[in-house]
């Protein structure tokens, strides 16, 4: 029998005192609905709504049937990297007109690594039409969004998501961490590590730490953000530096004494495990580890850090030396509450299948891989 003194009429008028944040469940039910193929309501400020769904999940065909069966209500927002590659040169999220394009030049503006689409009406993309895009990144798909004006104040069957929590989901994320478990797993390269498991980060899976010795919150803790890479850390790849990094950090670590390694769920630079091998395909045509990731839509590097610092802020680490080649991580991490007071390279092996993305990241990324540049292989 449920305890008398809880109502349960009152569980949908107070959804956040029993189930969490409210916003942020509407995005995670938007997010796996775009993932499912079906769309969702977005929901904006002054009545304006938008259905909203992902396309690559319709792919050209239905989306110009759509736009033929609706007189031309369906439009197209793409983000300025792939604007870019289409010939069209743009600020920001813009929306595109679909009237006249067959599913073939829709499905080439989509994804065609050499696009031949004739010539498209286009504007910059209101607030609203940029968060449908965002929502659609936030299910690790192609960022390109769907979108057909919906009217205000109507009943449907689609999950309705607004627009606010959309923006707010990363931080209201991190605001929502909290510890689930912890236990000691003995690792090769360090036999005192505990396993910390966080649950309510924003990506599809737990986020965790892994503390190496008993570091002393009082003094900068020794600590490695390092952003979940399959194919590297599990199999070894040869196309990164992600295995060797993520082994020699806990080296490392353990050889220090102390410190923590946040192994956070953001393959891919936080584009996904399924554009991260489109991205691939694209660096096998010739193009660098990041202009194949602008092919697809996505800037230079879309990871994000409120997380990682509310992880620290759990474990009551609020001082850190950090372990990156990358100040981007120092500056992010200092954004959120984190004092940096200081840091120390990781160099994984160089190898001729990863010369060239090093250099890339040293070269355009800013990290600091300076020497990366004197290995030479033959080809």
């Amino acid at each position: 029998m449920p305890n008398e003194d809880v109502k349960i009429g009152t569980v949908d008028g107070d959804l956040a005192r029993w189930f969490g944040n409210t916003g942020r469940l509407t995005v995670q039910r938007a997010v796996g609905e775009l993932r499912a193929g079906r769309p969702v309501k977005l929901v904006g400020n002054n009545g304006m709504n938008l259905t909203v769904a992902a396309a690559e999940m319709l792919a050209g065909e239905r989306i110009a049937a759509w736009h033929r069966a609706t007189g031309g209500a369906p439009g197209l927002v793409l983000p300025a990297p792939r604007l870019a590659h289409l010939g069209v040169t743009a600020a920001g999220p813009s929306y595109v007109s679909l009237g006249g394009l067959t599913g073939d030049e829709i499905d080439a503006m989509l994804l065609a690594v050499e696009p031949s689409v004739p010539v498209f009406e286009h504007r910059p993309a209101h607030a609203l039409e940029a968060a449908a895009l965002e929502l659609v990144k936030r299910a690790y798909l192609l960022p390109a969004a769907v979108v057909v004006p919906a009217a205000a104040g109507t009943q449907t069957a689609l999950a309705e998501v607004d627009a606010a929590a959309v923006a707010d989901f990363h931080e209201q994320s991190a605001r929502d961490l909290t510890i689930a478990a912890r236990t000691r797993v003995p690792l090769a390269e360090a036999t005192d590590a505990e396993f910390v498991i966080f649950r309510g980060g924003d990506g599809l899976h737990d986020q965790v730490a892994i503390v190496i010795g008993e570091p002393n919150p009082h003094h900068p803790v020794l600590t490695r953000l390092h952003s979940a890479c399959l194919t590297g850390d599990l199999f070894a790849s040869l196309k990164c530096d992600c295995g060797d990094q993520l082994r020699m950090a806990v080296g490392e670590i353990a050889a220090a004494g102390s410190g923590v390694l946040l192994y956070l769920d953001q393959e891919g630079r936080g584009i996904g495990l399924l554009n991260k091998m489109r991205a691939y395909g694209l660096q096998e045509l010739g193009h660098d580890t990041m202009d194949a990731d602008a092919v697809l839509g996505y800037g230079p590097d879309e990871r994000r850090y409120a997380v990682a610092g509310a992880m620290l802020a759990l474990l009551g680490f609020r001082r850190i030396t950090l372990m990156t080649n990358n100040p981007g991580k120092i500056t992010a991490l200092e954004d959120f509450g984190v004092d940096v007071v200081g840091h120390q390279r990781i160099i994984g092996a160089v190898n001729p299948h990863n010369h060239n993305y090093l250099k890339t990241k040293a070269r355009r990324a800013g990290h600091m891989l300076d020497e990366i540049g004197r290995h030479s292989f033959r080809k």
